[in-house]
Parts: structure tokens; sequence; C-alpha cells
């Protein structure tokens, strides 16, 4: 180990994650999004645990993240979720990754990069209004894709911009401008092989979004889609699968008046025992945890971090109890009888647990774990 700080990816809760989900909507696939390093937890360890627990494909952001999974010996059948540059094109078509067009710019950019019959899937705008083609306009693009032979139309989807609140209506609004566009396909003689809209919360509680296929990400990881679906998610019974550890590099007794870190923000009411722990800002965790009154593990408690955390350290208040160099810090996980989870932190920061694991930085050594 090089440093006193490390996260511990499960594997198995991954595969269980994956079985879980892949049993709730069958018998539509399960396509699980490792984009972003595998939401922080790993690019090829999640993508070996979701294949091992049924998924049938992954989804990634960009090429390069594809042609990672390739280079780590995966394949299956791997989706890019939206247009690439030209220039990243060439290794699409040559690492066999399904590619996701919108306009006829990108039909000819993936022709001139070689390809021949190559899938591609038909992204539809339903009203997220960050990428896709307008329903009104997909008719004609899937035209192009039917008279160029450098590709093939293979599937057609769309993205959810509300499914974590069940109760709002643009859900059900979204699937049936979904649905319209697909008719209209069709009654233009194209029929794409698999349809697919739900993300996490999609593929959760709206049993109508899985289609064929669903590409949930964040639930894969055992981590909440948002607070509308926790019942839901919580009956599943998903497991999260990164923990975060650290231990303590430095210990120091503080008289009561004393100070501490940038800006003295924190007095100190009491002497107290503080201990540091070396990870910081720089490794995902956020400045402002101390504003914000977040605590770490140490002997089975929680302990609170005091003062503004620093690029690589953040130091914590363990009182009068007794600690030492090396004693063991969870950041993220379980000790005794608390746990911590990044939902947990995605709270008491006001973001959400997507935010904090992808956070985590490369500086902190990713180990796999059963």
């Amino acid at each position: 180990m090089n440093r006193w700080a490390w996260a511990e990816v499960s594997v198995g809760a991954i595969e269980h994650n994956a079985r879980v989900l892949a049993g709730l909507v069958a018998p539509a696939q399960l396509w699980a999004v490792v984009k972003a390093n595998g939401y922080g937890h790993g690019a090829l360890c999640a993508a070996r645990g979701a294949l091992a627990g049924g998924a049938s494909g992954l989804c990634v952001a960009l090429v390069q993240e594809g042609v990672e999974l390739r280079e780590g010996g995966i394949d299956a059948p791997v989706l890019v979720l939206s247009e690439q540059p030209a220039d990243a094109l060439r290794g699409a078509v040559q690492h066999g990754l399904e590619v996701t067009v919108y306009s006829t710019a990108a039909i000819d950019a993936l022709a001139a990069a070689g390809a021949h019959d190559h899938p591609v899937h038909l992204k539809i705008d339903t009203g997220m209004h960050r990428v896709g083609v307008a329903p009104g306009d997909a008719v004609a693009v899937a035209d192009a894709i039917a008279a160029s032979p450098a590709v093939r139309l293979t599937g057609a989807f769309t993205h959810l911009a509300v499914a974590d609140e069940p109760t709002d209506p643009f859900t059900q609004e979204q699937l049936h401008r979904f649905d319209a566009v697909v008719g209209l396909l069709a009654d233009a003689g194209h029929h794409p092989r698999v349809l697919h809209a739900a993300n996490s919360a999609g593929a959760i509680a709206h049993p109508a979004a899985r289609y064929g296929a669903v590409r949930p990400g964040i639930a894969v990881y055992g981590l909440l889609p948002g607070h509308g679906v926790a019942a839901q998610v919580a009956a599943l019974g998903l497991r999260p699968a990164l923990s975060l550890y650290a231990r303590v590099s430095h210990v120091k007794r503080v008289g009561a008046g004393e100070r501490i870190s940038y800006g003295l923000r924190h007095t100190f009411a009491r002497g107290a025992t503080v201990a540091t722990v070396p990870v910081g800002y720089a490794d995902g965790v956020a400045r402002r945890s101390f504003a914000a009154g977040a605590s770490v593990l140490i002997g089975g408690r929680p302990r609170p971090v005091v003062g503004v955390v620093t690029m690589d350290q953040l130091m914590v208040d363990c009182g009068d109890d007794a600690v030492a160099v090396g004693d063991p810090v969870v950041l993220i996980g379980r000790q005794g009888e608390h746990e911590l989870t990044a939902d947990h932190w995605a709270d008491l920061l006001g973001t959400i647990g997507y935010e904090i694991v992808c956070g985590i930085s490369s500086r902190v050594e990713r180990i796999t774990v059963p």
C-alpha cells in the first residue's frame, strides 16, 4: 500500500446488485452503466461484476471508456451513450463499440471512420433537452441510417429526467412521446431491435419504462437513485459496493481555546485529542465537510471533522479517547455499530451519492475484494 488511504470495491456486491436488478426487469435485458470509471468504483471491476450478475451489455459515455473495457478483455456489447468527436469514431469502429447517433453528421462521420454495417442506436429527446434528435426529426435520421451502408439501426432510446420522483407525471409524458416516435419509425419501415429508456430509478419504479432493455447506473453500485424511490430500493436489498478507509497519521493534544486548520475556523471549547487523517479534498473529501457537520469513524464511534478539510489531510476531534497512529478510520463503510454511506455524505453536502463516489480521485487506490 502506497499510502494510508484506500477504497475497497466489492465485486460480489456489484454482481449481487446486477442479479437483483436483472431479475426485477426480466425479460428486459440489463445494460449496466460503467462510465466515469464505473462511477468511481473502477470500470473493469464494475463491468466484470455486472456481467457476472447477468448484465447483457454495458454503457459508457466516451469512446476511450469503451476502448479501456475492450483492452481489459471485456467482449460484451458496449454502447457509447452520446455522439462523439469524429476523430474518436475510428476507435469505436475498430473496437466494435455500438454508437449513439442523433444527427446525419454523425452518420457521415462514422462512414468516414471506416464503419460498415456498424450498429447504432438512435437517441430521441423526449423532453430532457440534453442531447437527442427532436421527435419530429427522428424519421429523417432513421432514413439516413437506412440509406447508409456504414450503419444499421440496432436500437432506439431516450433518457428520463425525473424517474426518481415517481409522482411527477413527466415520466409518463416522456414515455408517451417515445412510444409515439417509435410508432412513426415503424410506419416508415424502421424497426430497431431494442428499445430502452430506463435509468436506475426508471427500471425500479416505472415498469412501463423497461421496454427491451434498461440502463441502470447508480443502483448497480448499491446507491440510491433518489429519495423518491428509497422505499423501493430498500426492498430490493442492494448492497453498497465501495468503502473508503484510511489510517490515523498523526495525533496531538490541543487545549481549550486553540484553533485549527486554514482560517482557524474551529475553536476547541475544551481540551481534546486530535487525529490527523491523510485524506483531503484532492482525494474527494469536500473542503466544506467540517461546516456541513461531517464525521468519520474511529474506534467504533463517529468523530467530528474539525476545521477546514485541506488538500491532503483532515482533522478529527476524538475527545479524551486514546488514539494512536495507524488506527483505522472509516469514511464510507461500517465500523462497530455505526455505518457511513455515500448517500449519508451526499445528504450532508447537499448533493447526490453519484457525485460522492465519482469524486473519489485516482490518488485513492482501489482494492478489489470479494
